[in-house]
């Protein structure tokens, strides 16, 4: 089978070789590329035998990151099954209407979820086994490690999975309404796959992974392509800023991949002046923009060399790359198109526009999903006739081609008339070197429609008052674009991704 069986193919070309470092477990488990592929054999007879699983079928997994969700990847390619991870953030009843929509029989849980599962039990859903990955679990589960032991070791392959079929479930942020679960299909990760390996990775490379694996940041950025290189990936059950240090100096990390807000946190760690990062040949940045000083600081401290990216649930995941020596050049960019992406900036008539032209990012290429599970209608929405899909995202590009977002469609707002862009000032923010975190959201004003308010965290051992912080946006944006009030906060909403979660700061002020 030439699509599907990942750990089966590399497993038959480097059986011995490191595959995965899995630093959550108690003892740290360092699997080769075999082991991986017994365990997914295990997993899937096990899952056959306990509840008929096979092509087509969903399986649920609500856990932090670990071995278990790429157990759980792989057998599912070795089923035809689809994996389907859950955000483990959600309250225990926004589960139970995901569960009902996507209809998984089996789910796999750790005990940290324990709780919410027992509500989930007590409830309808379509649910009839559970599996603890570890703890006591609740009443009737079977055990994870019980279950691979019995299980035969077995090779397993789904004889009549083609390219179209479906690999994952990916949830959307859900900014609205109940996140929509995008199709990830087998060919959607070959392409992206393709994409990565000419753009980032390449074979030997040594990748810590901080992004929760229900998120495609976590599953298919590069841990995936990592699998298919026959690379190794170091796994952490969550971000925590000194460990993820000290993994990359004693693996000898040669890849690392983060969102700003996990950028700024390593640099406050006290493993920040003590480590060697020597062996990174690049760091990539996604999420939104990584500011220049922040760029300035690794360079001269860590001589580290960063790539921006940028992609999405529902295309690549990998999109655009800005070379390490464009970094600096090319502030605030996500660079140019992935080899097989095309991508155009167009009005709101859907009309080409040109260079330095604000308008809708919109993307054609192999890497799209495969649409949104039992919900056509949202998917027709952002597909035009055409076939190019609308990101919502702002976005402009200069005469060399590279594309810079300006922001979120929903997160622009109109004050006085005129299109505020909260990423833009949230890039002057970062110009003052007392600040540490910062966010901008639109805020309704009698006069204005709305204003902007920015919420501030200031560096460790460092003050400012709300007065410096207006004045020194006056030297850099115009009037119309700076808040009218700067609130300072201790914390700020942060997706389990590290994303900024803008819509939680609106909600307060409505």
């Amino acid at each position: 089978m030439y699509i599907g069986d990942y750990l089966g193919r590399r497993a038959l070309y480097s059986p011995d070789a490191l595959a995965i470092v899995d630093t959550g477990q108690t003892p740290e488990l360092r699997l080769s590329y075999a082991q991986m592929d017994e365990r997914a054999n295990r997993l899937a007879n096990a899952l056959a035998e306990l509840a008929s699983i096979g092509h087509g079928d969903r399986v649920a997994i609500l856990a932090q990151d670990g071995v278990e969700h790429l157990d759980l990847l792989f057998a599912c390619g070795k089923l035809g099954a689809i994996h389907t991870a859950l955000n483990w953030r959600l309250h225990w009843r926004e589960l139970q209407q995901i569960l009902a929509g996507v209809t998984p029989t089996v789910l796999l849980y750790d005990d940290t979820f324990r709780d919410g599962v027992a509500e989930l039990a007590q409830v309808e859903t379509p649910l009839r086994h559970w599996i603890h990955l570890n703890g006591p679990g609740i009443a009737g589960s079977r055990h994870y490690a019980d279950l691979l032991d019995a299980a035969p070791a077995t090779p397993r392959r789904c004889e009549t999975l083609v390219e179209e079929d479906i690999a994952a479930i990916v949830f959307t942020g859900g900014t609205t309404g109940l996140p929509k679960g995008a199709q990830i299909s087998h060919r959607q990760i070959a392409w992206n796959a393709l994409n990565t390996m000419i753009h980032d990775l390449q074979r030997g490379d040594i990748y810590v992974n901080v992004f929760p694996l229900f998120h495609v940041g976590g599953l298919f950025v590069y841990t995936l392509p990592q699998v298919i290189l026959g690379g190794v990936t170091v796994l952490l059950k969550r971000f925590d800023a000194d460990q993820v240090l000290r993994l990359i100096e004693r693996e000898r990390a040669t890849v690392f991949a983060a969102v700003p807000a996990m950028y700024q946190m390593l640099t406050q760690t006290a493993a920040w002046n003590e480590v060697d990062l020597g062996s990174l040949r690049f760091c990539t940045s996604g999420g939104a923009p990584l500011p220049v000083p922040l760029v300035e600081q690794y360079t001269a401290e860590k001589g580290i060399r960063f790539k921006q990216g940028f992609g999405m649930t529902e295309f690549g995941p990998g999109l655009f790359a800005l070379a390490p020596e464009d970094a600096i050049r090319k502030a605030g960019s996500i660079g140019r198109p992935n080899f097989y992406i095309d991508a155009r900036v167009v009005d709101a008539g859907n009309r080409p526009l040109g260079p330095g032209e604000v308008g809708e990012l919109v993307l054609k290429g192999p890497s799209i999903a495969s649409g949104y599970f039992n919900n056509a209608a949202a998917w027709a929405d952002v597909i035009d006739v055409a076939g190019w899909f609308h990101t919502g995202d702002l976005a402009r590009y200069d005469a060399e081609g590279y594309f810079y977002i300006v922001d979120r469609l929903k997160d622009m707002f109109i004050s006085g008339g005129e299109n505020v862009y909260p990423a833009e000032i949230e890039a002057a923010l970062y110009r003052h070197p007392a600040v540490f975190q910062c966010a901008v959201v639109g805020v309704p004003d009698p006069k204005w429609g709305e204003v902007g308010k920015a919420y501030v965290i200031s560096k460790p051992g460092q003050s400012v008052s709300a007065g410096e912080l207006l004045a020194h946006l006056g030297e850099h944006l115009a009037r119309y674009k700076i808040p009218r009030t700067i609130e300072f906060v201790t914390a700020l909403p942060i997706s389990a991704a590290g994303k900024m979660l803008r819509r939680e700061l609106r909600e307060r002020e409505h």
